[in-house]
């Protein structure tokens, strides 16, 4: 009776702690607000994750008074797309439990730098941007849903 409570009490306590680590992962799947006010939907694309810009702020661009465009790409052909649905997380690929490393397209200069999105709860996650090694800045995001 004593060793049946015991691999109770052991089972018990294996599901728990499965279920705690389980709940502790923070699924970055969802809508993320910057500290700026702006938001960025991040979605699953194939066996990866990829970020989507679903505001800016400010909404309307300071030197045409009208939606912001991707007016800094390299791509001439692409400057006169709305930044509002671009893709800014491109290819996210778990590397480590809770890390996803990638590449990040900044529509304010135009260029792609690598990148990683970090957890840091269920409800918080860090993206970050490394213009050369050890150069490197990032943003704390909040979830909305």
């Amino acid at each position: 009776m004593r060793v049946q409570g015991l691999r109770r009490t052991a089972l018990t306590v294996g599901v728990l702690i499965c279920a705690g680590v389980t709940s502790a992962a923070a699924d970055p799947k969802g809508l993320w607000k910057a500290k700026d006010g702006g938001t960025i939907r991040i979605a699953a694309c194939g066996k990866a994750l990829c970020g989507y810009l679903a505001s800016v702020v400010p909404r309307l661009d300071p030197e045409t008074r009208k939606p912001w465009t991707d007016k800094r790409n390299p791509d001439p052909s692409k400057r006169s797309r709305p930044v509002i649905g671009l893709m800014a997380l491109i290819s996210m690929l778990l590397e480590s439990p809770g890390k996803w490393t990638g590449k990040l397209y900044n529509y304010e200069d135009g260029q792609t730098y690598d990148g990683h999105i970090i957890e840091q709860g269920p409800n918080n996650v860090r993206v970050e941007g490394c213009a050369a090694p050890g150069l490197c800045g990032g943003d704390d995001l909040t979830r909305v849903r």
